[in-house]
């Protein structure tokens, strides 16, 4: 009878229910040869690479996103350009971190009156909604904040033409369903369309060509995804309304005297001239060349 090894285990243990990446095998599963870095590195927390909900995709670029230094470009198109995943599945990816917290977008005005889209990158998603610590202190009371508004924002806004002509309006109608043609985002519903048509009517009335227009509110418009186009049309027609032409006077032109048609007495030929003239011009040119 052979002797029992009591340090083995009496049958295979089985990885935990709990850590589904942990190998069944024996013997198996990832180790590590670490070496520790001291320069050009970053932080990144487990809660985010172990991050039971996020894609793939979407760990590794928040963890790319958190490497890069204040300033650089983190847009769909500059992300695009650097990997090869595309724009569409960067974008998924950006709309995954965003949902959970490990990133936020925020739209500013710069002084020249452009909006653009800083992007923060969250290492702690929602660490600023802490708890506060319990003081044994009763709560004070807080003023009920009021209550938001559901529907969307009201649009800007615009000039307003003095001229109400209908061929002047449709001719605004026209220029603004054409630009979903120069840029998809620029594609307008039938209620953004009619308040933005009077701000484009102004612009026309004021001898600004409508290609000038177009290309008023279609050149420098930011990289990323617009979400109200109309709210920053309205902007620029009024923000860069150029000044109306200047006043001129029409210069009073005296027409030419018409005189009465009456026939020569020479060639009895109708011709007009005035009454003191009683010979056509070849005729008095021929009485003028006798000698």
């Amino acid at each position: 009878m052979g002797i029992q090894n009591l340090s083995a285990p009496p049958r295979a243990q089985s990885a935990p229910a709990d850590n589904p990446s942990r190998t069944r095998r024996h013997g198996g599963g990832i180790t590590h040869d670490n070496t520790r870095h001291t320069t050009r590195f970053v932080v990144i927390g487990n809660h985010l690479v172990q991050h039971k909900e996020l894609s793939l995709l979407a760990i590794g670029l928040s963890c790319h996103l958190q490497s890069l230094p204040a300033g650089a470009g983190a847009d769909i198109k500059s992300l695009a350009a650097r990997f090869p995943e595309g724009p569409t599945r960067i974008a998924a990816a950006l709309r995954e971190l965003e949902a959970h917290g490990y990133l936020r977008r925020e739209r500013h005005r710069t002084q020249t009156g452009r909006i653009v889209t800083r992007t923060v990158s969250c290492n702690q998603p929602h660490a600023s909604r802490r708890e506060p610590a319990d003081t044994g202190c009763p709560p004070a009371k807080r003023t009920p904040p009021p209550p938001r508004r559901t529907g969307p924002k009201a649009l800007p806004a615009v000039p307003r033409p003095s001229s109400t002509a209908p061929a002047l309006l449709q001719t605004a109608l026209d220029l603004l369903a054409d630009l979903r043609r120069r840029d998809a985002r620029l594609l307008l519903s039938a209620t953004d369309t009619a308040h933005l048509v009077p701000g484009v009517a102004a612009w026309l009335e004021r001898g600004v060509a409508p290609s000038a227009v177009r290309h008023a509110l279609t050149t420098g418009l930011p990289d990323e995804p617009l979400r109200r186009p109309a709210a920053l049309l309205a902007h620029r027609l009024t923000d860069r309304l150029p000044p109306p032409p200047p006043f001129r006077t029409q210069s009073a032109v005296v027409p030419p005297p018409r005189h009465p048609l009456q026939n020569c007495e020479g060639c009895d030929r109708g011709f007009r001239a005035p009454e003191t003239e009683s010979h056509c011009r070849d005729c008095r040119a021929a009485v003028a060349s006798l000698p």
